[in-house]
């Protein structure tokens, strides 16, 4: 089992991810021209996006345990 430590910390990391996630977006969108190199960094985005959900998903269904 995980501790309840742990847990926090991997819905902080997940909620940190999210958040980089749009700025890579944003900052390729502001800061590169249309094309490839905006594009991929788009999509690399996403990918963040995507793990940060993951992580976030995965704390939120670990069981905790009870203190009987």
């Amino acid at each position: 089992m995980l501790s309840a430590e742990r847990i926090d910390l991997m819905k902080i990391a997940g909620f940190l991810l999210l958040l980089a996630g749009w700025l890579l977006v944003l900052a390729a969108v502001v800061l590169l021209r249309a094309g490839a190199p905006q594009a991929a960094f788009v999509l690399v985005g996403m990918a963040v996006e995507a793990l940060a959900l993951v992580l976030v998903f995965r704390a939120h269904l670990v069981p905790h345990r009870r203190h009987e």
